[in-house]
């Protein structure tokens, strides 16, 4: 690719799978993808447990607000991946779609969350080599 990759990680609360693929791939990517977020029905807040996991390997995303998806979040994106939850996306020419089947991390302890967590890391890991090689 000669411009940045822009990367879509989409859930249904923007809370918990796609804000983690979203810190993890800004994190290893280290500003050469562009990566955002959003929900088709977002939450007040990140979900606290996703939160605490990253928080465990020094990620801070307490900051984050969940954002409502919108076709030109869709536009803008060479890569949209769905997390597992069954979203709909508007289906541009020329994008690459991927779903990750992923456990749901709302109402989960921190214990139940981690184990999501590495599952999301090691495919946010692939997509970096794939994306820069």
């Amino acid at each position: 690719m000669s411009k940045t990759p822009e990367v879509l990680f989409v859930c249904v609360h923007n809370a918990g799978r796609s804000q983690i693929a979203a810190a993890l791939l800004q994190h290893y990517g280290m500003g050469r993808i562009a990566v955002r977020s959003a929900g088709s029905a977002p939450a007040e807040k990140v979900n606290p447990a996703a939160a605490e996991a990253l928080a465990e390997w020094g990620l801070d995303i307490t900051a984050e607000v969940p954002s409502k998806l919108t076709t030109e979040d869709v536009e803008a994106s060479d890569v949209v991946i769905t997390m597992g939850c069954g979203d709909t996306c508007p289906v541009f020419p020329g994008k690459r779609y991927l779903d990750w089947q992923l456990d749901d991390p709302a109402g989960q302890g921190i214990d139940a969350v981690r184990p999501i967590r590495d599952e999301i890391d090691r495919r946010v890991r692939g997509l970096v080599t794939e994306l820069l090689g």
